[in-house]
């Protein structure tokens, strides 16, 4: 087949790769965003391999499906795409386009699929190959593949270690069911779908009074981005690496301080916080920042 590949960053690099690698389908152009601060790593990789790369702010002219629609391609295959893609161009391949999403769909529909599901305390999760629609994440599905998610697993275990390689190999499995000529068309329940916003700052606040499960699900579904962070004499800490421990006690306190970390009490039980970072400094272990501000059992965090 002749493909376009849309994507960013290093899932649309390396399922570009994996396409190249196999050597069954011709890469007839990559699409991406436009520049930013720095050259995205799959216009870089594209470059490299001699792929003409475009990058149109939207495609509301005609100008931008004119080009589109000249690749001539069978399918377009979006790797991780943040920018809305209307329907001229989305049908414009012989095909149309397939779209890859980290959640188990209808699931977790959204900008912030790994996170979610964390943050909530589910068991599991996974990713969804999808036929776009207007709506947010709303299309048939072509495939998925799911994975559990483990009791102590934060965003790095999750996404990186479990969906990451997993949804990179299955790019081939993509393309082998659009060219066997009759590919799956999976309804979606929509008695069964949830939308999430974007997991941002706000919604990564610590309420020390909430169970010790729902602080530890916030701090393990925020981690690496966007940090889940709380207060110390009205300066901001952001909290990474944790541990759930038990014991009672006032919610908020400090209930030990060693060189493993600082315990802070919760309701039902404690966080061993390992890693932080304070407001304007880099990430340290708990016990470095505890010494560092004289830190003592019986303070209060929030």
């Amino acid at each position: 087949m002749r493909l376009i590949v849309m994507g960013q960053q290093a899932f649309g690099k390396d399922a570009l790769s994996k396409i190249l690698d196999a050597g069954i389908d011709e890469v007839v152009a990559v699409y991406c965003e436009p520049d930013k601060k720095s050259v995205d790593p799959i216009k870089e990789f594209a470059l490299e391999k001699g792929i003409p790369v475009e990058q149109p702010a939207h495609f509301k002219d005609d100008q931008a499906l004119a080009t589109l629609k000249a690749y001539d391609a069978d399918l377009m295959v979006m790797a991780f795409v943040n920018v809305f893609v209307p329907e001229a161009a989305r049908d414009t391949p012989r095909q149309g386009s397939i779209c890859f999403h980290p959640s188990l769909l209808p699931l977790h529909r959204g900008p912030s699929a790994v996170n979610w599901p964390i943050i909530m305390g589910r068991n599991e999760s996974g990713y969804s190959w999808f036929y776009p629609t207007d709506g947010l994440d709303e299309g048939d599905v072509l495939l998925q593949w799911q994975c559990p998610i483990d009791p102590d697993d934060t965003v790095i275990n999750l996404y990186f270690k479990k969906i990451y390689p997993s949804a990179v190999d299955s790019v081939l499995e993509v393309c082998d069911l659009f060219r066997s000529g009759n590919p799956p068309h999976i309804a979606q329940d929509e008695a069964l779908a949830t939308y999430e916003r974007r997991c941002t700052k706000k919604h990564a606040h610590i309420d020390w009074f909430k169970s010790v499960d729902q602080v530890y699900n916030l701090i393990r579904g925020t981690n690496p981005a966007p940090g889940a962070w709380t207060t110390y004499n009205d300066v901001e800490i952001s909290i990474y690496d944790s541990v759930r421990v038990s014991g009672d006690g006032v919610a908020g306190r400090v209930m030990d301080v060693s060189p493993e970390g600082v315990v802070i009490q919760s309701v039902g039980g404690r966080i061993l916080i390992k890693r932080v970072k304070p407001s304007g400094g880099e990430k340290v272990a708990a016990s470095e920042w505890a010494a560092s501000i004289d830190l003592s059992v019986g303070d209060t965090l929030g």
